[in-house]
């Protein structure tokens, strides 16, 4: 996959090297409309779905593969001829994993999470900024909202002879970049809220403690198939929410979790059990499998702990069905109706 040129191998049935040559952009499409019906592999990036969907056209059965998973086979070198002809091996073997095509609405989708993880971003480094040019002339406030209201009054407030003219001028420039990244997250959290109004499956999600419209949003975007995978186990450890194992003959340790997966879904599902936890004043309106994990573990460890439990659950209503309930007046995140 490129910009201009691709690298197409191409393999018979007994895997003996037909050709592997460079094609240029425009006359791809043109290649795979002349071939009769065959396995097309492709390596799994941004783009690669756009043509997934183009080659599936003309009647081919596309697969997209891992770059982790292809790179195993890659004999010498990294390059187009060798990653092509690495890509054919990977694509018949018969344990390989593959990521499904997304259709183009669920693209779309994606790029409304993806634009506004990037506006928080872009938020964030502009307020960082702002308190940083402040602290340099002493001025220091608490974290959070309420800090940010602080900074915001000094900043315009004139008569505080702290702050020099020209630096005022340049802080209200920050003040007004955060002010437009504001309204630019409040449009896009209004879009993905109308979003969740057509949808059933992220409706059932959101029913899901930790799991607000975002969140739900994220995890129909990003899992286009979670039929894909075989329990809900390994949903969770494909997220990165299960211990990295380093084990070897008898010897089983079990380290921190694998962090493996997409990290923006990850965090979402972590943030969201910690809101649990922490709108849980006391330990009675928590399930007692949760009472018992907050006694004895920090409270960051019995969060990652609960979004574990939460992705099982997300993988359960998204695969057989049925709807989230609550179990008396203790949040039970093991109960599937």
């Amino acid at each position: 996959m490129a910009k201009n040129v691709f690298q197409v191998h191409a393999a018979d049935a007994d895997g003996s090297t037909a050709f592997n040559r460079k094609i240029k952009r425009a006359d791809l499409l043109k290649f795979f409309a002349k071939l009769p019906p065959c396995l097309v592999g492709l390596e799994a990036c941004s783009t690669a779905h756009h043509w997934g969907r183009r080659i599936a056209e003309f009647g081919h059965e596309v697969r997209l593969i891992h770059p982790a998973y292809v790179k195993p086979f890659v004999k010498r070198g990294k390059t187009d001829f060798n990653d092509a002809e690495a890509i054919n091996e990977a694509l018949t073997r018969k344990t390989m994993r593959f990521v499904p095509v997304k259709s183009a609405e669920q693209q779309a989708s994606a790029i409304i999470f993806r634009t506004r993880t990037l506006v928080v971003r872009q938020r964030t480094q502009a307020i960082n900024a702002l308190r940083s040019h402040l602290a340099e002339f002493g001025v220091a406030t608490a974290q959070g909202t309420t800090g940010l209201q602080a900074l915001i009054a000094i900043a315009n407030d004139e008569q505080d002879d702290r702050i020099p003219a020209s630096a005022r001028f340049a802080l209200h420039q920050i003040l007004r970049q955060i002010e437009f990244l504001e309204e630019n997250i409040a449009r896009l959290d209004r879009e993905i809220k109308a979003r969740t109004k057509h949808d059933d499956d992220v409706k059932r999600l959101m029913t899901i403690p930790g799991v607000g419209p975002i969140s739900a949003i994220a995890i129909k975007t990003l899992v286009p198939d979670p039929g894909g995978f075989k329990s809900a186990r390994h949903f969770a450890a494909w997220i990165g929410l299960t211990p990295k194992s380093h084990s070897s003959g008898e010897s089983q340790v079990l380290g921190n979790i694998s962090r493996m997966g997409n990290g923006q879904l990850r965090a979402l599902l972590v943030t969201g059990a910690m809101s649990v936890l922490a709108s849980a004043k006391t330990d009675d309106k928590l399930s007692p499998w949760l009472a018992k994990l907050r006694k004895r573990r920090p409270f960051k460890v019995a969060a990652v702990a609960l979004a574990n439990k939460t992705a099982r659950i997300v993988w359960a209503l998204l695969v057989r069905g049925g709807n989230y309930t609550k179990s008396g007046s203790s949040v039970d995140v093991g109960t599937m109706a």
